[in-house]
């Protein structure tokens, strides 16, 4: 570990660059598929580490209707490497906002 100038400890990667940890990894995840995408994710959902980085699902409406019950959601895999840049990004399910799972 390294102290940065604002005294803060992170991980560096062999590059010298600093890993982020998960809670930056969540916003990171929400803000660059916002950028790809065009509009704001509802959640992250889920975060997961993995050997190359990060793994988060976001959640996003694709279509808005009224009731907001039958508004068309999206949920997003987003693949980040240890830094948080996002290296991948894959619609993976569309659900109708109202359902719940089983």
């Amino acid at each position: 570990m390294t102290k940065s100038e604002s005294g803060s400890s992170a991980p560096e990667s062999r590059s010298g660059r600093k890993h982020i940890g998960a809670p930056d990894a969540m916003r990171r995840a929400a803000e660059q598929l916002a950028s790809l995408l065009g509009s704001e994710p509802e959640s992250v959902s889920a975060i997961k580490k993995t050997d190359d980085g990060w793994t988060a699902a976001v959640e996003v409406m694709e279509i808005e209707r009224i009731p907001d019950t039958s508004s068309v959601m999206a949920s997003y895999r987003v693949d980040m490497d240890g830094e948080g840049e996002l290296i991948g990004y894959e619609r993976i399910q569309r659900y109708p906002r109202g359902r719940v799972d089983r």
